[in-house]
């Protein structure tokens, strides 16, 4: 095998290897001798069949395999040799000549990782905005489950207004047919809370029980059932009751009735929860900083294959955002317009990504093999039952599934140990205050010029939580097991970044070669 070095230039490499024909013979004989026992043929005994047979009859197959596993081996050794770190899978090419007893000529290029200095992390400053939880939000809390857990009473004679509850029959009709879903017995509806279609509530106001009624609504262009989108409908009501709201007492009777031991463990628990959900934006808020202060010290050149990558990713999630505006195509327009700047976006990602791979391993950050288990039955959750376990062998066999599973908690750890490290001041601030500041931050990360309105397309890409500064060195494309048809349409759009992983060397791609 020869490997000679045809491209240095920055992260570009460059190379032809060729593998001999004697080279890929011997990996031919090699595969005759191991199939050998397995094979059958009319008039020999089990294991006895000539290898010469076997070769005329498994040839082109046997020449592919072997090609196929030099060709591996090659690239193995190419890695090995160079002390290669690629950014992404090498480009391999066969020669246009090639055939079954020559030589094979490879044209093969990649894209490496950067060489980073170990990032600086000593002496980092952030400012941990938190806000306090005030007794009149858990006041609110409380009586938002009080609300949801009101009782009717039935009140004779009386006529609806907004507020009650109203029992009734009702059928659902389009150009006089009733349609599927669109009737029901002793429905009980409350009037106000919207939870019919526009103008279905309000229309019961004023009648009481015994009334009969139809009404006419239209659904809304918007509604789930594609046959429905835009129709007007009628509905023929029946009404048996109406029922009038009853106070509810908030004390310990009311908490234990929710399991609880009283008012107090119901405030504790409200207060619990309000604390956890500011809590996230806290270290939404704190992430962003540190990650902005990592970015600022930080400047070299990253491979365009991930950035490539990592943008790709990026606006295919702003084209299914911008699809779904109500004018989808100014809102494609509009993205288009800052074009440039979600790549700049990408590039920032994908250097952050490379920035704290590189901290998680001079720090032996890792993600532990029951961690990793975790994080593989919950993704398995997504998958029908009987498919679960092909997902497990898939992630186990497959080494970019794995590191693509584990990049966002390896990212969260690290960040984590980045936090513990730094010097951390508190301030109180309101919720307002919290979110501004994570706008701030997202803004001054990418901003070239005043920002123009976003569209929840744009909001999405630059300033979610846990995704514009979730960095992303690589997203190796997943492949599902056949079985597991389950769609990813509701998979979040999750970069994964690339870990400790970046050291070991790929698989090298299967070309597809001529016999």
């Amino acid at each position: 095998m020869q490997i000679v070095e045809t491209t240095n230039d920055g992260l570009k490499r460059a190379y032809t290897v060729t593998i001999t024909a004697k080279q890929i013979s011997e990996q031919i004989e090699g595969e005759v001798k191991r199939m050998a026992p397995q094979v059958r043929m009319p008039g020999f005994r089990p294991g006895k069949v000539p290898a010469n047979l076997i070769r005329k009859m498994h040839g082109p197959a046997l020449h592919q395999d072997a090609l196929n596993t030099s060709i591996r081996e090659a690239m193995d050794k190419l890695v090995e040799d160079n002390a290669l770190r690629p950014a992404m899978q090498p480009q391999i090419e066969l020669g246009e000549g090639y055939e079954e007893g020559k030589d094979a000529e490879l044209s093969v290029s990649l894209e490496v990782l950067p060489k980073i200095e170990a990032p600086k992390i000593e002496g980092m400053k952030i400012e941990k905005l938190v806000v306090p939880v005030a007794e009149a939000q858990v006041d609110e809390a409380v009586e938002r489950i009080a609300g949801q857990q009101k009782s009717f009473t039935t009140k004779d004679k009386r006529k609806v207004q907004d507020g009650d509850q109203v029992v009734c029959d009702f059928v659902g009709k389009v150009d006089g047919v009733a349609f599927e879903g669109g009737g029901a017995e002793q429905q009980p509806i409350e009037i106000g809370a919207n939870r019919l279609i526009p103008g279905f509530e309000e229309q019961l106001v004023g009648l009481k029980a015994g009334d009969e009624k139809q009404i006419t609504v239209t659904f809304p262009d918007d509604y789930p059932a594609e046959n429905l989108k835009g129709k007007e409908a009628t509905f023929d009501i029946t009404v048996h009751e109406v029922k009038v709201p009853g106070e509810t007492k908030i004390d310990d009777e009311f908490a234990k009735n929710l399991g609880l031991e009283g008012l107090e463990q119901l405030r504790t628990l409200m207060r619990g929860q309000l604390e956890q959900e500011t809590a996230g934006l806290t270290r939404t808020q704190m992430k962003r900083a540190l990650l902005d202060q990592l970015a600022a010290g930080h400047d070299f050149d990253v491979p365009p294959s991930m950035v490539e990558a990592e943008f790709e990713q990026i606006w295919m999630q702003l084209q299914q955002e911008a699809a779904r505006e109500e004018d989808p195509a100014a809102a494609l327009k509009e993205i288009e317009d800052e074009k440039d700047d979600y790549r700049t976006i990408a590039e920032r990602r994908v250097r952050l990504g490379l920035l704290l791979s590189e901290i998680g391993q001079a720090n032996a950050v890792q993600v532990t093999a029951q961690e990793m288990q975790q994080l593989m039955m919950q993704a398995a959750q997504q998958y029908r039952p009987e498919d679960r376990e092909r997902f497990f062998q898939f992630v186990q066999s497959d080494p970019m599934a794995a590191a693509q599973l584990r990049a966002p908690l390896y990212e969260d750890k690290v960040i984590d140990f980045l936090i513990e490290q730094a010097e951390v001041t508190t301030r109180e601030v309101t919720r307002e205050e919290l979110q501004a500041a994570i706008e701030a931050d997202s803004d001054s990360a990418t901003a070239k010029k005043p920002a123009a309105k976003k569209t929840p397309a744009k909001k999405a890409a630059k300033s979610a939580p846990g995704d514009e500064d979730n960095p992303a060195a690589e997203k190796p494309a997943v492949k599902k097991p056949a079985a597991a048809k389950k769609a990813d349409a509701d998979a979040p759009a999750k970069p994964a970044a690339k870990k400790a992983a970046a050291d070991k060397k790929p698989a090298a791609k299967k070309p597809a070669a001529k016999a």
